[in-house]
C-alpha cells in the first residue's frame, strides 16, 4: 500500500479520551473501522473525516504516501 497512517490512529483517539468503548458505544467509529486501522488496512474517507473531527487535525497529519516501487 503506497498510503500509510503516520501514526497509531487508536493510541491517538485513546489518548484524545475515545477508548475503543467509547468510540463503538457512541457510535463514533464501527468496529470494522477499528479493526481496519489496527490492520494497516485502507478506510473511507468518511471514517477519516470523523477521526480528523475526533483528533482536530487535517488528514494530511494522519496519512502519509510512498511511491510504489515497480
Amino acid at each position: 500500500m503506497a498510503i500509510y497512517y503516520k501514526f497509531d490512529v487508536i493510541a491517538a483517539l485513546k489518548d484524545a479520551g475515545y477508548n475503543t468503548n467509547r468510540l463503538r458505544k457512541e457510535k463514533l467509529l464501527s468496529e470494522g473501522v477499528l479493526q481496519s486501522l489496527r490492520e494497516n488496512k485502507a478506510i473511507s474517507l468518511a471514517n477519516i473525516d470523523r477521526i480528523c473531527e475526533l483528533l482536530n487535525c487535517q488528514p494530511g497529519d494522519i496519512l502519509g504516501y510512498t511511491k510504489k516501487e515497480d
